[in-house]
C-alpha cells in the first residue's frame, strides 16, 4: 500500500465533502421556495385574486420541494457512506497501532481506539457535520435580502455577528474544562480497568472499599469539569437561541415599519422573516453542536497521532517465508521511564532447527529479550534480524504468520479453543487439531465439555493454568512457524505436561524451526543446544548447552539459626 490509511481517508473524505458542498449549494436554492412562495401570494394572488396563478405557484413550489428532498437523501447517503467507508479504512490500521502502544506503553488502553472510531463514524454521519455546508452557502440568503430591502441585509449581518461572537464564547469557555475532564475520565478508566485486572485478588481480600476511596477524588474532579463546561456550553446555547428569537422580531418589526412608510410591500415582510430564520440556523446549529466537533476533532488526532506512531519503523511490503536464521546484534534497550537501560549490548546467532535456553537471575532481563526477539519492542539501538530482515520492521500479518510465541503471563481471548488455537482465523479444522496433538492438549480437549468448540474467555469455561498453557502453546506452534520463543513455557505444568513441552520443542526443532527457550527449572534446559546465561541485563556466559552446565555452580545459601532449625524440625517430622 503506497498510502496510508489516514491519507486515503483525507482524500475521500475531501472529494466527497466537495460533492456534498455542490449538491448543498442546491438544496440551499431549494430552500428559497417557501419564502418566494410567500412573497408571491402576498403581493401578487392575494392583490390579483387568481386561482390560475395560485395554482402555479402550488405545482411549482411542491415540484421544487420534491427536488429538495431527494437532494437532502442524496446528501445525507453522501456522508454516511464517508462515515462507513472511513471506519472500514481505519478499523484495522488503527487497531494495530492501539496494540502496538499498549504493548509499547503498560497500561495503554485499546478500547480507546474503538471509542475515537465511533466517535468519527457517528460526528460523520450526524447533522453537526452539515452544519458548516450550509452556512458556507448561507450568503445567498443574504443577497436576497439586501436584494428586499437594505435594512434586511444589514440586520441580517449583524445578527450574524452576534451568534458568531456566542460561538467564540462557546469554544473559549468549554474547552478547557472539558478537555480536563476527558483527561480525567481516561486516567480514571484506565485505572479501573487495570484494577479489575485483577478482580479476583481484590474480591477475597476486601479490597474494593479502598481502592474506591483512591478513585473518588478523580471522579469528583471530572465530574466538576464536566459540569462547569456543560453549564457554560448549556448557558451559552440558550443565550443565542433567544437572541435568534429576538433577531426574528427585530426583522418583523423592521419590515412592519418598512411596509407602513411603503418602502416594502407585506410579502417581503413575511419572506424576510423567512429568510432571517434560514440565515442564522446554521449558526445556532454550529454552537450547539460545538462539543460535538470538538470531541471529533480530538478522537481525530488521536487517531491520526496513532497511526504516525504505528507506521514509525514498520513497513507494509509483505517478505517472503523465513527459514530461521536469527542474529541479534549489540540488542541495547532502555524503556521510556527509565534512565537506566534493561539489555545492554546482547549479541548472539542461531542457526534454523538450534534451540537456545536463556537462563539468569530474576529481573535479569529475559522477558524483555524475547518481547523485542518477536518484535513488539523497538529496540534503543542494535537490532533483531530475522533471515536478514529486521524483526520490529516486519509486516506484521506476515511475520506472525511465521512465528509463534508463548509469553509469560499467558492470555486467552474470548472465543473457542479452537478460535484460539488457530489465531482467531478460519482455518481448516485438521491443521487445529495438528497443533493440538504437537502440544500434548489434543486429550485434554476432547475431555471438556464441547470439545475445540468449548468457549474460553471470560465468560468462557474455567481452564486450569496449565490447561490454558498447553492451549497457548498448541497456539504458539500453529501453521508451522520459524521462530518460536517461549518464556517460562513450563511455569505451570505438571510432569506429562512438561514432557509433552520437550516431545514438541524436538519435533519443532526438527523440522527446521529455530526455538527460543526462557525457563527457570533446569529440567526444561535438557532440549537445548545452546545456553545463554542473562545478568543484569547482560550476557554472562553463551555457548554450548553442556560446557555451561559445567562453569555453573550452586551458590551456597546461608540460612538463619532460627531458620534452620524450623528447617531440622521440618525435616524431623516428615521422617
Amino acid at each position: 500500500m503506497t498510502d496510508s490509511a489516514d491519507a486515503l481517508v483525507r482524500r475521500q473524505l475531501v472529494h466527497g465533502l466537495l460533492f456534498a458542498a455542490l449538491v448543498s449549494f442546491f438544496i440551499s436554492l431549494l430552500h428559497l421556495t417557501v419564502p418566494l412562495f410567500m412573497l408571491q401570494v402576498y403581493d401578487r394572488v392575494l392583490n390579483s385574486r387568481s386561482l390560475e396563478t395560485l395554482t402555479m405557484l402550488v405545482i411549482v413550489a411542491i415540484g421544487a420541494l420534491a427536488v429538495f428532498a431527494v437532494l437532502e437523501y442524496i446528501r445525507g447517503r453522501i456522508f454516511h457512506t464517508l462515515a462507513d467507508s472511513s471506519a472500514r479504512r481505519l478499523g484495522l490500521p488503527v487497531l494495530q497501532a492501539a496494540v502496538g502502544q499498549s504493548v509499547r506503553e503498560k497500561g495503554g488502553e485499546p478500547g480507546q481506539a474503538v471509542r475515537d472510531l465511533n466517535e468519527l463514524h457517528g460526528f460523520l454521519s450526524s447533522n453537526a457535520a452539515v452544519a458548516p455546508l450550509e452556512l458556507l452557502w448561507s450568503p445567498l440568503f443574504l443577497i436576497v435580502l439586501f436584494l428586499l430591502h437594505p435594512l434586511y441585509g444589514a440586520l441580517a449581518v449583524g445578527s450574524a455577528a452576534v451568534l458568531i461572537l456566542f460561538g467564540v464564547l462557546a469554544d473559549l469557555t468549554t474547552r478547557t474544562p472539558l478537555a480536563g475532564a476527558r483527561a480525567e475520565g481516561s486516567q480514571l478508566t484506565g485505572d479501573i480497568a487495570a484494577a479489575m485486572r485483577h478482580a479476583e485478588v481484590i474480591d477475597a481480600m476486601g479490597m474494593l472499599p479502598a481502592l474506591a476511596q483512591r478513585w473518588r477524588p478523580a471522579q469528583r474532579r471530572m465530574l466538576a469539569l464536566l459540569d462547569r463546561g456543560h453549564a457554560h456550553a448549556k448557558a451559552i446555547s440558550s443565550v443565542s437561541r433567544s437572541a435568534r428569537f429576538s433577531m426574528q422580531i427585530a426583522t418583523l418589526a423592521t419590515g412592519a415599519a418598512l411596509v407602513i412608510d411603503h418602502q416594502v410591500t407585506p410579502g417581503s415582510l413575511i419572506a424576510a422573516s423567512v429568510l432571517m430564520a434560514r440565515l442564522l440556523m446554521p449558526f445556532e446549529q454550529l454552537i450547539e453542536s460545538w462539543r460535538r466537533w470538538a470531541s471529533a476533532h480530538a478522537a481525530y488526532a488521536r487517531i491520526r497521532d496513532g497511526l504516525a506512531n504505528r507506521r514509525a519503523g514498520r513497513q507494509d511490503v509483505a517478505l517472503p517465508r523465513p527459514e530461521g536464521h536469527l542474529v541479534v546484534d549489540q540488542l541495547v534497550y532502555l524503556p521510556p521511564d527509565r534512565d537506566r537501560p534493561l539489555l545492554k549490548g546482547i549479541s548472539f546467532r542461531l542457526a534454523p532447527g538450534e534451540v537456545l535456553g536463556i537462563i539468569g537471575p530474576s529481573a535479569a532481563g529475559k522477558s524483555t529479550l524475547a518481547r523485542l526477539l518477536v518484535g513488539v519492542l523497538a529496540p534503543t539501538a542494535g537490532r533483531v534480524y530475522l533471515d536478514g530482515h529486521c524483526v520490529f520492521q516486519w509486516e506484521r500479518a506476515g511475520l506472525g504468520a511465521n512465528l509463534g510465541y508463548l509469553p509469560q503471563n499467558v492470555s486467552l481471548l474470548s472465543g473457542t479453543i479452537r478460535d484460539n488455537i488457530a489465531r482467531m482465523a478460519e482455518v481448516d479444522a485438521g491443521l487445529v487439531i495438528e497443533a493440538a496433538r504437537l502440544a500434548g492438549v489434543h486429550d485434554i480437549i476432547g475431555r471438556l465439555p464441547f470439545g475445540y468448540e468449548t468457549p474460553i474467555g471470560d465468560n468462557g469455561a474455567p481452564l486450569s493454568g496449565g490447561q490454558r498453557q498447553r492451549i497457548a502453546l498448541a497456539r504458539a506452534l500453529f501453521g508451522n512457524p520459524r521462530l518460536i520463543v517461549l518464556d517460562e513455557p513450563n511455569a505451570n505444568l505438571d510432569f506429562d505436561g512438561e514432557q509433552a513441552l520437550l516431545r514438541a520443542i524436538r519435533h519443532v526443532a526438527q523440522g527446521g524451526a529455530t526455538v527460543v527457550l526462557i525457563a527457570h527449572r533446569p529440567s526444561i534446559m535438557a532440549v537445548s543446544d545452546t545456553l545463554l546465561v542473562l545478568n543484569d541485563g547482560a550476557v554472562e556466559q553463551f555457548g554450548p548447552r553442556a560446557e555451561i552446565l559445567r562453569t555453573i555452580t550452586p551458590r551456597p545459601q546461608v540460612v538463619p539459626a532460627a531458620a534452620g532449625a524450623g528447617a531440622g524440625a521440618a525435616a524431623a517430622r516428615a521422617g
